[in-house]
């Protein structure tokens, strides 16, 4: 089992406005998100699009309801630009992330991704990068672990639908191409059984690089709708595709257990990007904090 001193339990902001569609939460207050991420028994979130850019007016707001950050989505474009624009850039993010006592940035390559577009199919039009774009992504995210680690920090690479790094082929080759010691991995467990993976053949595969975990879950018949109606990777999450951990399709004993056999230390972030209005925030944070106590048994 995993011991409750190795893991820290967050929820990402994105239950409550997202930042790909701020019109879903527009109304929800920063200020709302937070109490309530507390009040559902959370000791850590991501950073969403409404909260403080200053890491001493964020730290004040999060400190009172027993809140730390635990990391923050980054965009890399090294597969479609100079690669020169995201270190700069990610050197800013990682600064912030730093002065907020985070350990790991989430980073994605948005380069060609289509998560974003509304209105063009997922399933039919993801990227597939060519061997030039591989080495440029490797490439570029090994720099990023260095300049992760100048602040004794991490990178974790957030494979996702819409993008090149969608499926567990493309986690694995991407795992081959780059250093151990300088790349690690993002476990998603909604992503990968979105794209057809198992999320316990990524524990068995990578478990050694994994140093961060999202827990979401899926509802089959808005996936399988996904695939039926064309749907957009943001029209599937409007249609309500992901949920909550326990409320949807995937069993996750095993891969709880599994973490567990590797000794997982780090966060385990409920993810699970949902129109509020259609699932109350609150609720189903509640709801994914009873159903991780019950497994976990903290």
């Amino acid at each position: 089992m995993l011991k409750q001193s190795n893991v820290r339990l967050g929820i990402a902001p994105i239950a409550w406005t997202n930042d790909d569609m701020p019109e879903l939460g527009k109304e929800i207050s920063f200020e709302q998100c937070i109490d309530e991420m507390a009040e559902a028994g959370f000791v850590g979130s991501e950073v969403g699009n409404k909260y403080p850019k200053d890491p001493k007016v964020l730290a004040a707001a999060l400190k009172p309801r027993g809140l730390s950050i635990a990391s923050a989505w980054f965009s890399s474009l090294f597969t479609t630009k100079d690669p020169e624009e995201t270190y700069e850039a990610f050197i800013k993010h990682r600064d912030f992330l730093h002065a907020m006592g985070a350990k790991v940035i989430v980073v994605s390559e948005q380069g060609r991704s289509i998560q974003g577009l509304i209105d063009v199919p997922l399933h039919e039009n993801k990227p597939i990068f060519t061997k030039e774009e591989w080495t440029k992504l490797a490439t570029g995210l090994e720099e990023l672990g260095r300049l992760a680690g100048e602040k004794e920090m991490q990178i974790v690479y957030h494979h996702h639908m819409g993008t090149g790094v969608q499926t567990f082929a493309e986690v694995q080759k991407l795992m081959d191409l780059t250093d151990p010691a300088l790349v690690y991995l993002l476990l998603d467990t909604g992503h990968i059984v979105f794209a057809g993976g198992d999320p316990v053949k990524m524990v068995e595969n990578f478990g050694n690089r994994i140093k961060h975990v999202h827990f979401k879950d899926l509802r089959p018949a808005i996936v399988q709708k996904s695939f039926d109606d064309q749907l957009s990777f943001l029209e599937s999450v409007k249609q309500g595709v992901f949920t909550v951990p326990g409320d949807g399709m995937i069993d996750f004993a095993p891969v709880i257990q599994l973490l567990g056999e590797i000794d997982y230390k780090g966060w385990i972030i409920v993810e699970a990007e949902q129109d509020p209005a259609l699932a109350p925030p609150l609720e189903y944070a509640i709801k994914a904090r009873e159903y991780l106590r019950e497994h976990l048994g903290f």
